[in-house]
């Protein structure tokens, strides 16, 4: 083979990609030297953009289509080189590939939780996990501000930088949402289609959007969970007090089944008795009927009753109600002279002083004339 067979061997005649991955983004065109062939095609395929980059500079950019590459196919890179012999001559420029379908298995999710006040929790903290589709909307944004001179860009580079972007969006979103913790799983949806709008707005100077954007699931620490899982039993129970009967029945019926054994005696025995008469109070309409008072304690005196104190002889008797006191006067201990005391009085005062005591001493006789 002659030197000339050889190096013409070295030119492309056909610039293409067929991707056969599922995480490539950006791909360079191989070749020696960089040397294209003038004439030569160049195919793009549907959901690519193919940019041409002369000198460290992006020259022109293809959507999907085939292109002979001649002058009046790129009049930016021709101006670039400003060959001798313009294009009659190979020309050397790198191809970069961009893929511009939509890439659908991202996954993102909070390592932090999220905390947000909610109106009828608090403040609580809210864990999040689902998935996105990421697209590439301009390619040459896209190559100056990410893919630099990378010959293979791939999806896990731009993953973790995209993760960082969600979860710094996700609060807000979630708090401008406005919607209670109880009701996030049905408005799930509507929050993913705002936060979708808003991250392609913040990626759009990389050349990036998010078309979908899914939250498969929101999330609270254990306790939380476990309180709502209480409040949720509590809902399902309904009336306690019926609820408690029904408990009793069951527990009967189930030691009826085993009468010989020690826990179907001891329920037969006091539980049964107690809630058998429970439930007669309840089929009655006594079930209302507050429990009397156990023992046979005296109760307390009335509160409104004022209990008096009175001296006899030197000596304190009482306390007396109004009624003791009525008795003491009929008894000749009181008088109208006798000092008496009650709570609220700065000291001992003689009944007759004190109206309040007016209508017991009535019934005391007025002493008798001098004879």
């Amino acid at each position: 083979m002659s030197l000339f067979d050889k190096l013409r061997g070295e030119l492309v005649d056909i610039v293409e990609w067929l991707d056969d991955s599922r995480d490539t983004i950006v791909w360079r065109f191989p070749r020696h030297q960089n040397e294209i062939k003038m004439g030569a095609k160049l195919v793009v395929r549907e959901s690519q953009t193919a940019v041409f980059v002369n000198e460290g500079q992006i020259a022109d950019a293809f959507p999907p289509g085939t292109y002979p590459l001649e002058t009046r196919n790129l009049p930016v890179l021709s101006t670039l080189k400003g060959w001798k012999y313009g294009f009659n001559s190979p020309f050397k420029a790198e191809v970069y590939f961009v893929n511009t379908r939509q890439f659908t298995e991202m996954k993102w999710g909070t390592q932090n939780p999220v905390i947000l006040r909610d109106a009828e929790f608090g403040v609580v903290r809210l864990r999040a996990f689902g998935a996105y589709a990421a697209r590439v909307v301009d390619a040459q944004k896209l190559l100056r501000e990410l893919v630099g001179t990378d010959p293979q860009f791939r999806t896990e580079e731009v993953q973790e930088y995209l993760r960082q972007v969600i979860v710094g969006r996700l609060g807000g979103a979630l708090a401008a949402a406005g919607v209670p913790l109880l009701d996030l799983a049905a408005h799930q949806d509507a929050i993913g289609r705002r936060l979708a709008a808003a991250l392609t707005e913040e990626l759009a100077e990389l050349g990036i959007a998010i078309p979908t954007f899914v939250i498969e699931n929101i999330s609270v620490p254990p306790e939380v969970e476990r309180a709502l899982d209480k409040r949720t039993g509590m809902g399902a129970v309904g009336d306690l007090d019926r609820f408690t009967r029904y408990q009793a029945a069951t527990a009967l019926e189930e030691a009826a089944k085993n009468p010989g054994g020690e826990a179907g005696a001891g329920v037969g025995l006091g539980m049964g008795m107690a809630m058998g008469q429970q439930m007669a109070r309840a089929m009655s309409g006594e079930a209302g009927t507050p429990p009397q008072q156990p023992g046979g304690a005296e109760p307390p005196p009335l509160p409104n009753q004022t209990q008096w104190f009175i001296g006899v002889a030197g000596q304190r008797q009482g306390p007396f109600d109004l009624g003791g006191l009525a008795e003491q006067v009929g008894a000749g201990t009181l008088g109208p002279d006798t000092l008496v005391w009650r709570a609220g009085l700065a000291q001992w005062q003689p009944a007759g002083q004190l109206p309040e005591l007016a209508s017991v001493l009535a019934s005391v006789p007025p002493p008798l004339p001098p004879q």
